[in-house]
């Protein structure tokens, strides 16, 4: 019973993915097949708002585009390549909240008062990141973008959640990407 128990638990984790693919857009007439090899936009930024691990976390980005690129037949190249990879980066902290219920939250015990009233409310139960991340890829020559494709999610506070959840994104994300993988 419990190996029944353990599996159920297994796949309504699977299936509730944090993840979700926001947009993606391919441009009128582009052919992907005529690009053959990549690279990354220098990354500029700045600014007290520059968490500690950023570098880390856009590393990790950049290895999860990589690889989902590669799977498809490109090749990275940083002299003279076809397409440049342009990424965008938010971080917002929501508050996650619950309404208050007459049920749930029991009736008051005392009523005394002429004035007293009970009246339903949002009280907060907790605090996250929420991540979504952009991803342009551009013509190189032209400076056209011909792909783009947003996804979001929870980010991980962990440095060593973060690795798999941003490879979960991304393959998220690309799943998408009008290029099979080859």
């Amino acid at each position: 019973m419990k190996k029944y128990i353990f599996f159920l638990m297994a796949i309504t984790l699977t299936a509730c993915s944090t993840v979700r693919v926001l947009n993606t857009e391919l441009a009128d007439n582009v052919d992907l097949s005529k690009y053959k090899t990549f690279d990354f936009y220098r990354l500029r930024a700045s600014g007290d708002t520059i968490s500690s691990v950023f570098e880390a976390r856009i590393d990790l980005l950049k290895e999860a585009i990589s690889a989902e690129l590669v799977k498809r037949g490109y090749q990275q190249k940083s002299t003279n390549p076809d397409m440049l990879v342009n990424i965008g980066v938010r971080i917002k902290e929501q508050v996650q909240t619950r309404q208050t219920d007459w049920k749930t939250d029991g009736a008051p015990q005392y009523i005394g008062q002429r004035n007293y009233s009970w009246k339903s409310e949002e009280i907060e139960i907790g605090r996250y990141r929420e991540g979504t991340v952009a991803i342009h890829l551009v013509d190189a020559i032209e400076k056209k973008m011909i792909w783009k494709g947003v996804v979001q999610g929870v980010a991980p506070e962990k440095q060593n959640n973060a690795q798999e959840e941003i490879q979960k994104g991304i393959k998220t994300l690309f799943d998408k990407f009008p290029a099979q993988v080859k």
